[in-house]
């Protein structure tokens, strides 16, 4: 990712994370790391755990940001959000994927929040 990319996706994160805040999710961490790779937010909803994937964008060239999240990173987030659950002990809590699209524009930002953007996912 060039320098510009990880700007961008970390100023996504940022603006990510407060909506997230502002629409009453408490972030739990923020660029969760292990062996199957990283999870930008983890968050709880009340009873639900949150694993939040945050997609950016600076223009409309690629299309809208969450449809970067293909099937193989639905997987690769799948994996991540099972082993965080397993390595707290969190087993039995509700979960859920949540995407933030986040579209950084010259005439202001846009964020869009979509909640149960997929199912858990293996093949």
């Amino acid at each position: 990712m060039s320098h510009t990319g990880m700007r961008r996706g970390k100023t996504g994160e940022e603006l990510a994370a407060a909506y997230l805040a502002e629409a009453g999710y408490r972030i739990l961490e923020r660029n969760y790391r292990c062996l199957f790779g990283e999870i930008d937010i983890v968050a709880q909803e009340g009873e639900t755990l949150v694993f939040v994937e945050v997609k950016s964008r600076s223009s409309g060239a690629y299309g809208d940001p969450q449809l970067a999240v293909g099937r193989r990173k639905q997987q690769k987030i799948s994996r991540i959000s099972v082993h965080y659950l397993a390595e707290r002990r969190l087993c039995h809590r509700l979960a859920r994927f949540d995407v933030v699209a986040v579209k950084l524009l010259p005439a202001g930002h846009r964020i869009e929040l979509i909640r149960n953007a997929f199912e858990l996912s293996f093949g």
